[in-house]
């Protein structure tokens, strides 16, 4: 932040390095990624054929075109009733009166429903397998740099579970076209041919699941953090989303699209504490041809980090950037309408698959902890939490404490 307010929006960090802290060029090079930028490489291998060659880019390509059909908003919205028990159940079982650590419980709540969404029946199947594979990809974030060849303990760790969550998953697939019932969740839609592509080798339906599964966990774990946190220390917007969230039907199988649209001030709170503390807050680029940047010469294989955390903190697209303010995302005329302003998910070509999911997520796990809890920050020397950014913005070690909110659901649980 410093940096930005002395250098402007668009730096020099280091030779051939660039930093973009400013929502304009922040969205230019997003929108420019696969035209003029490019993304690192992914940390999973891609899974390979028979014969031993990996899916190409226009068998990617139907990959992921197929994944969009079940991750667009309208589909998501047609399944809000496999995503609501997950969050009742994540507000109704959190222990009482004693300091519980958010992240781990999060993540596991996390996994069941993004198994649920992704595998429908087969969730329990994949759920270890998902698990250990989200755990090894944490330890190759948090291990120290070295050369792609270098076969680090992190890179075999993940390289296993990797080999494990492929082979549990060919495994369903393998039952399922073989019973000639593909079902009706995200794996289901994918096992079924389409007219532009035809049936996905099972190959490219394992590599486009690999790291789907780890993406429906790992930034919503991180902003599940952040919110609750907001909650704790907001209370009157608390309350506000508490009452908001008495529209909610007591069996939460039945919450439908109307009733997460209706939660308007639930989903304000969430953008707004996704867009002070994002947890993707600085995304790499690698220039592929020689360009320009806010007046900027950008060669071939210069680095651009795109920063959402400065873009979301400027004062020319955000009045009281630093200020708590969720009514902002009220005002029809506000920073929703504005384009590039608000990139907790990124933009353009490369931006988050699964971003209509994990909003949903995020909007009814909120609203059913704010009906039934009210969250505290223990006092004394469990109090606080370590502000991590290797990786992704995480509230480590972050302890809150619940006591049951009156008038809610909670001793239903």
């Amino acid at each position: 932040m410093r940096a930005a307010r002395a250098c402007g929006d668009v730096w020099q960090l280091r030779a051939g390095v660039y930093v973009a802290a400013a929502a304009g060029p922040c969205e230019t090079v997003l929108r420019r990624t696969t035209y003029e930028y490019t993304t690192a490489p992914g940390t999973f291998r891609p899974v390979r054929r028979a014969g031993g060659r990996p899916p190409g880019p226009q068998e990617r390509a139907y990959g992921h075109a197929a994944r969009m059909r079940t991750l667009r908003p309208k589909a998501v919205a047609a399944r809000i009733g496999v995503i609501a028990p997950g969050a009742a159940e994540f507000a109704a079982g959190w222990p009482q009166d004693r300091d519980v650590e958010v992240l781990p419980r999060a993540q596991r709540v996390l996994a069941r429903i993004g198994c649920r969404y992704l595998f429908s029946g087969d969730a329990d199947a994949m759920l270890a397998a998902g698990a250990g594979l989200a755990a090894a990809r944490e330890g190759m974030i948090r291990s120290w740099p070295l050369p792609g060849w270098a076969p680090t303990p992190a890179r075999r760790s993940l390289a296993r579970q990797q080999a494990v969550f492929a082979a549990g998953l060919r495994r369903v697939i393998e039952r399922r076209r073989a019973a000639g019932r593909p079902g009706d969740d995200l794996l289901g839609r994918m096992l079924r041919p389409s007219a532009p592509y035809g049936l996905l080798p099972t190959a490219v339906v394992i590599d486009s699941l690999t790291a789907l599964t780890v993406a429906t966990v790992e930034t919503p774990t991180r902003a599940v953090g952040w919110i609750l946190l907001a909650l704790a220390r907001h209370p009157e917007a608390a309350d506000r989303l508490a009452a908001e969230a008495r529209l909610l039907p007591d069996d939460p199988a039945a919450v439908t699209s109307a009733h997460l649209a209706a939660l308007r001030h639930t989903q304000a709170l969430v953008r707004e504490v996704l867009r002070l503390y994002p947890p993707n807050w600085l995304l790499e680029r690698t220039a592929t041809r020689r360009t320009e940047l806010a007046g900027h010469p950008v060669a071939p294989g210069t680095t651009v980090l795109v920063c959402p955390y400065t873009a979301h903190r400027d004062a020319r697209e955000h009045p009281a950037p630093d200020e708590f303010r969720p009514e902002r995302w009220l005002d029809p005329a506000g920073s929703l309408v504005t384009p590039g302003v608000f990139l907790p998910f990124g933009t353009g070509p490369r931006s988050c698959e699964g971003t209509a999911l994990a909003l949903a997520e995020l909007t009814l796990i909120t609203a059913e902890t704010a009906r039934r809890l009210h969250l505290h920050e223990p006092p004394g020397p469990a109090a606080g939490h370590r502000v991590d950014t290797l990786g992704a913005l995480t509230p480590t070690g972050l302890r809150l404490r619940a006591t049951p909110r009156r008038g809610g659901p909670a001793s239903h649980a």
